[in-house]
C-alpha cells in the first residue's frame, strides 16, 4: 500500500491519502476481513473487480453490496468486509470534522453506515473523478489526481467549529468530558450536540474509541506486554474492563487479537 499525508492545503481536513495495487497482502485463504473504527470518515474509490461487500457478522453467508464509490462514516463497532476480490483502489481518511469537504449533511447522518458517493457529489464530478483515476496505473500519479478533486472543493468549506476543534485536542490530550465542557462555557447538551453533529458519534464515545486505539498501539508496539499492565496504563478499571471494550470496538477480545497478529493494526483477517 502506498500511504502518505497529502499537500498542505488539504491536511487542515485530511489525515492521508492511500492506494493500493489490487494485491492481496491477507493471509492465505482469508476471504473476510474485520474492518476496525478510527473515529474518522474515509473515502474509497474501487477502481476494478466487484463492488465492496460487507456482511452483517463473520458468520453471514451473502452479504451485500455497497458500490465501488463509497463514504464510509464515522463508526463506534467494527464492520466485516469481502477480501476475496482484491481491486485497485484509491482513498483518503479525513480530519475529525472535515465532514463538509464530502458533504452538507451532518456527520452523525453519515455515521455507522457506507454511503455510495453518487448521492452525495454531482454524478458527472464522481464520474470524472473516476476516468482519471482509472486512466493511470501509478499510485502516485492516482493520489494526486484525488487530492486534485478535494481542492477544488476547498472553497466550500468553512473548516472545524472552534468548540469543536478544542475539545478534539482535549481528547487527544486524554482530559474529560466534564473537564472540556467546564473549560468551553457551554452546557454539556450543547457541546455534545455540536460534536455529534460535527464528528458523527458523542464526545463520550469519541473518548473511549481513542483510548481504544492507544491500547491497540501498545499491543502493537510491546507484544510481550501483560493485559493487565496495559488496562492499568489506560486507567481501566481493570482487564476485563478493557476486553469489554476492545471487543465491543474490535469485534475480537484482545487475546485473540494478538494471536492473529494482523498486518495492518485496524484490518483484522477472518
Amino acid at each position: 500500500m502506498l500511504c502518505r499525508r497529502p499537500s498542505a492545503v488539504l491536511r487542515p481536513f485530511i489525515d492521508l491519502v492511500w492506494a493500493t495495487n489490487g494485491v492481496s497482502q491477507a493471509p492465505l485463504g482469508a476471504m473476510r476481513e474485520l474492518v476496525l473504527p478510527t473515529g474518522a470518515m474515509h473515502v474509497v474509490l474501487r477502481l476494478g473487480g466487484e463492488p465492496l461487500r460487507i456482511f452483517a457478522d463473520i458468520d453471514e453467508r451473502d452479504g451485500f453490496s455497497v458500490g465501488s464509490s463509497i463514504l464510509g462514516g464515522v463508526r463506534a463497532a467494527p464492520y466485516c468486509k469481502s477480501i476475496a476480490d482484491p481491486a485497485p483502489t484509491v482513498g483518503a481518511m479525513l480530519r475529525p470534522g472535515a465532514v463538509e469537504l464530502l458533504s452538507w449533511a451532518p456527520a452523525r447522518v453519515l455515521a455507522g453506515a457506507h454511503t455510495r458517493l453518487e448521492d452525495l457529489w454531482r454524478r458527472a464530478d464522481l464520474a470524472e473523478l473516476r476516468e482519471r483515476l482509472e486512466a493511470t496505473a501509478d499510485g502516485e500519479r492516482r493520489l494526486t489526481v484525488l487530492e486534485t478533486f478535494f481542492a477544488r472543493r476547498l472553497p466550500r468549506v468553512r473548516g472545524v467549529h472552534p468548540l469543536v476543534a478544542h475539545a478534539l485536542a482535549r481528547f487527544r490530550a486524554s482530559f474529560s468530558v466534564t473537564h472540556v465542557v467546564k473549560e468551553s462555557g457551554y452546557s454539556h447538551r450543547h457541546l455534545a450536540h455540536t460534536f455529534d453533529e460535527a464528528i458523527g458519534m458523542t464526545p463520550k464515545i469519541y473518548g473511549r474509541l481513542l483510548r481504544f486505539g492507544r491500547v491497540l498501539d501498545r499491543l502493537n508496539a510491546s507484544p510481550g506486554a501483560s493485559l493487565a499492565d496495559i488496562a492499568a496504563a489506560e486507567a481501566y478499571a481493570d482487564q476485563a474492563h478493557m476486553s469489554r471494550d476492545f471487543k465491543a470496538f474490535a469485534g475480537v477480545t484482545p487475546g485473540r487479537y494478538r494471536r492473529i497478529a494482523p498486518a495492518s493494526p485496524r484490518h483484522v483477517p477472518i
